[in-house]
């Protein structure tokens, strides 16, 4: 019976430590109800009351309002989850000390990265299909076919990218009281003047201007998914820039402690 209960000590392999993090950062998440506010609330109430909204008042949009707000929406639940509610998370995880114990824990920096993002794509196919039945009850009829499909994924991951670079990068160089002051201020700026639930061209004149916004560059690529079955190649080339820039920003300036 020698070595039947010998010890194997090591950690657990690298998936399975990634895995345990994102089933733990994504129950944190559905957890906090403000997290639920920005994650859920907010696009749902941005979809039902633009969507009634647009039924009294000319938009002077092409197609029907709800086929028009109802990829902006799910855009903004990127923007809500991936941005807002991880800056906010990971500036009081800094604060209280909890990011500089999972650093010395056996789970490396770039895994405890990657379980992040893994949660956030995680509540990111909640917050989808719940945006989508409730537009779908309301009257929306995609038509994307395989094409817009994968384009709308494209344009979710390279968002989810794009504003999680941007969000760590904050919540690693500010205090977490400015980070949520701060992330809460670019969200609602973004939300009403980022053409992110309304097309660029009911902007008037700062359409234009607009375009480089992430916001912006993650609606039109929603839009042309759902909208028009195609990828829209210049907004996805726009939101990996950002991605490329908030990794870069996140990479040299984030404090773990």
């Amino acid at each position: 019976m020698s070595g039947t209960f010998a010890p194997a000590p090591g950690s657990a392999p690298f998936h399975r430590q990634v895995l345990a993090q994102a089933s733990m950062e994504s129950r944190l998440i559905l957890r906090n109800g403000e997290h639920l506010l920005l994650a859920v609330v907010i696009p749902m109430i941005a979809l039902v009351g633009g969507t009634l909204a647009a039924r009294r008042i000319d938009l002077a949009i092409d197609n029907r309002p709800i086929d028009v707000l109802t990829p902006g929406v799910l855009a903004l639940a990127v923007m809500s989850t991936a941005f807002t509610s991880l800056a906010i998370a990971t500036g009081f995880e800094r604060r209280y000390g909890l990011l500089k114990r999972l650093g010395a824990s056996p789970l490396p920096r770039v895994g405890l990265l990657l379980g992040k993002v893994l949660a956030l794509l995680g509540v990111q196919v909640l917050q989808a299909i719940v945006i989508c039945g409730v537009a779908l009850a309301l009257g929306w009829e995609p038509s994307p076919g395989l094409i817009g499909v994968l384009a709308a994924i494209a344009a979710a991951l390279l968002g989810t990218c794009a504003f999680a670079g941007l969000g760590l990068a904050l919540a690693g160089t500010l205090r977490a009281e400015a980070t949520l002051a701060g992330a809460n201020m670019i969200y609602l700026l973004l939300l009403a003047g980022g053409a992110v639930v309304f097309p660029r061209d009911t902007y008037g004149g700062a359409g234009e201007l607009l375009q480089a916004l992430p916001s912006a560059a993650i609606g039109d690529a929603m839009r042309s998914a759902f909208i028009d079955g195609t990828f829209n190649l210049g907004a996805l080339a726009i939101l990996a820039a950002w991605a490329l820039v908030g990794g870069t920003l996140a990479g040299r300036f984030f404090k773990w402690e």
